[in-house]
């Protein structure tokens, strides 16, 4: 009977672990999810940012060359 209930014990407790596991694992892939979209985010965000600096330069120097 001991055996039986130090036997119940110990698979509860490694149940818990494979939970615990999994739930880090799962967080960890979200969090890897979030990191690239952000990095994607940041990529568009930069691009939009070179295009706004190359239309202030053309109009620049359309501006000077009017004048």
């Amino acid at each position: 009977m001991r055996h039986l209930i130090i036997a119940s014990a110990f698979t509860m407790l490694a149940g818990c672990g494979v939970e615990t596991a999994t739930t880090a694992a799962t967080s960890a892939s979200i969090k890897k999810q979030e990191v690239e979209e952000g990095k994607r985010t940041q990529e568009r965000s930069q691009q939009k940012i070179d295009q706004m600096q190359q239309q202030m330069q053309q109009r620049a120097q359309d501006a000077g060359g009017k004048e």
